[in-house]
């Protein structure tokens, strides 16, 4: 019997084996492991391009989808086109109509127009383009928007172009 004292329960033909080492493994030979090798290398490159066709078909997809949106719109101005030589304030009333479908266009696709005249300056946000006095606008504000921005849920698409109101000089 070993010298050292068994644990109450453990047989005593049992050898010491540490608790964390890995289990045996039946032996293979080179043949079989290369075989299985080549197998799981296989298996992973099948999975690559399928992710590789799933991502093109969703991108296809989501194409199809934002033109599909945005085809009214299109229709609408050549529509305005068509009617150029009409009454020129006919002609403003429905690019005007055109620009709002636009817009909700954007907003559906979850883009959100920013920057308002009256808003605060905010560089995350605005590019200034020009500092000017104002005496009505407050410091810091936007007294007009050059080129409006958009952001999304994922981030900022196109910072807003600004002009800001300068701070009154003393």
């Amino acid at each position: 019997m070993n010298d050292k004292a068994r644990e109450p329960g453990r047989p005593a033909e049992e050898p010491d084996v540490p608790r964390d080492a890995a289990p045996a493994l039946p032996e293979l030979d080179a043949e079989e492991l290369r075989d299985r090798w080549q197998r799981a290398v296989a298996d992973v490159e099948n999975l690559r391009k399928r992710c590789e066709r799933q991502l093109e078909e969703a991108r296809r997809s989501e194409r199809d989808r934002v033109t599909a949106e945005w085809l009214p719109v299109v229709d609408h101005l050549e529509l305005a086109l068509q009617h150029a030589a009409a009454d020129p304030r006919s002609i403003v009333a429905g690019v005007e109509a055109v620009c709002q479908q636009a817009f909700a266009v954007l907003a559906q696709l979850g883009y959100r127009r920013i920057a308002q005249v009256g808003d605060r300056f905010d560089p995350a946000l605005h590019e200034a383009a020009q500092v000017r006095e104002e005496p009505e606008a407050a410091p810091g504000s936007i007294v007009q928007v050059l080129r409006p921005g958009y952001d999304s849920d994922s981030g900022l698409l196109r910072p807003a172009v600004v002009s800001v109101a300068a701070k009154p000089e003393r």
